[in-house]
């Protein structure tokens, strides 16, 4: 009876070992089969953020795009991006939902807070957290506590830095203001600006807004920043407040010189405050290191080739001009190069070395002369943008490549 019941169990042990060998599942991390690798995260699509969909989308397009030319070692990525309104307490359970669902990273996530409060869930759990959409420095000064998180972009430092050289160089004595969010992003952009304006240009006035405040405060905290004098408009702010401030300086027939943070200068964005008010963007300066989608200088190149083909096949859904659909895409794009790196059968250990030794030099997305890199102790992939102007509707770049480590 007792050799019965042995030998039945082994049946049993070795019937469940041929099944996970048939699903491909054997020895392998939650999320990847034989056949697929399943990855998640979180995009605002609806709420005050909505306007960053794109940026899930755009990846979830060149997923598509990898997946019908034979995916990453024969698997296909199946990317689940969930909704979160750009509230951390619901990314948080999104996360959670998608981790336990069986994700094997997070990827692409949007926002500062937002990831911050996933991280130590998804670091705890030993779940990668891979080229989160925030540049917050915090996400590649502290891989050390949180080796499974790695950032994407240049950092908000960094770009404001960026932004106080050029003014401290071409508008010295300036008289500047700021209207930042009231959070990591904007109080990173505006210490990097503040360190590099020096002694050249100061800025002779603050104001910051709530996520959640309604649009007669953006109005009144423009008029205030109007009224100190400044020739000089900094906006540290997400899409639909620097819309609302851009109006606002309208309103108030203000005319500075506008330096409008990265996160919001999607050409869908300025344009949208272009058709508000007229006159008050044109001139205003940001960063960039992507491919306009909409700058004609793109039309035959490859990669903006490459970008419409997928556009075309697999659709973006809303304007196909917003270059934060090329900000995903760029992303998956390095993405994918990771997944090959990892492993024939990916870890998440495997995905982990593979982020930290990134030399990245084709992207097609990305503007000629930015590069993917990072090393076991340097964790900020994209460190170089250039200039750009919005002049007669479109961005235009001026200057050299510039550094923007750290």
């Amino acid at each position: 009876m007792k050799r019965s019941l042995l030998t039945l169990i082994s049946l049993v042990v070795i019937a469940a070992a041929l099944v996970a060998r048939a699903q491909g599942r054997e020895g392998a991390d939650p999320g990847v089969t034989r056949t697929s690798i399943t990855i998640g995260g979180t995009v605002p699509l609806t709420g005050v953020a909505a306007a960053y969909g794109p940026v899930g989308r755009g990846a979830e397009a060149y997923f598509k795009y990898v997946n019908a030319n034979g995916g990453v070692n024969g698997r296909r990525i199946v990317y689940r991006y969930l909704d979160d309104a750009y509230n951390p307490t619901t990314t948080l359970e999104r996360t959670r939902r998608l981790v336990q669902g069986g994700a094997f990273a997070i990827f692409n996530s949007v926002g500062t807070e937002h990831n911050l409060s996933t991280r130590p869930y998804l670091n705890q759990s030993k779940v990668p957290q891979v080229f989160v959409a925030s540049s917050a420095g915090t996400f590649g000064t502290e891989s050390k506590r949180y080796p499974y998180t790695l950032g994407y972009g240049p950092t908000y430092l960094a770009e404001g830095r960026m932004y106080g050289q050029y003014l401290a160089a071409q508008r010295p004595g300036a008289r500047i203001a700021v209207l930042s969010q009231n959070d990591d992003y904007g109080r990173e952009v505006v210490a990097g600006l503040t360190e590099a304006l020096g002694t050249r240009a100061r800025i002779v006035a603050q104001e910051a807004y709530e996520v959640s405040a309604p649009d007669v405060s953006v109005s009144q905290k423009v008029a205030t920043l109007r009224d100190s004098g400044a020739g000089v408009l900094v906006l540290v702010a997400t899409p639909a407040f620097a819309i609302r401030a851009y109006t606002a300086a309208d309103k108030l027939a203000w005319k500075p010189l506008v330096l409008v943070g990265s996160v919001s200068a999607g050409p869908a964005t300025i344009q949208a405050a272009d058709d508000a008010t007229a006159t008050v963007t044109e001139g205003s300066l940001t960063i960039g290191y992507l491919k306009d989608p909409s700058d004609p200088r793109w039309a035959t190149d490859a990669g903006g080739r490459l970008y419409r083909q997928i556009v075309q096949r697999y659709g973006v859904g809303g304007n196909p001009n917003d270059v934060l659909n090329v900000y995903g895409m760029a992303a998956a794009h390095s993405f994918v190069g990771v997944l090959r790196r990892a492993g024939k059968t990916p870890t998440r250990e495997g995905l982990l070395r593979a982020v930290s030794s990134l030399n990245e030099r084709g992207n097609p997305f990305l503007l000629p002369g930015i590069h993917v890199r990072t090393t076991v102790t340097d964790r900020f992939p994209i460190e170089q943008a250039r200039l750009q102007r919005w002049t007669n509707g479109r961005w235009v770049g001026f200057g050299p490549v510039l550094s923007a480590a750290g």
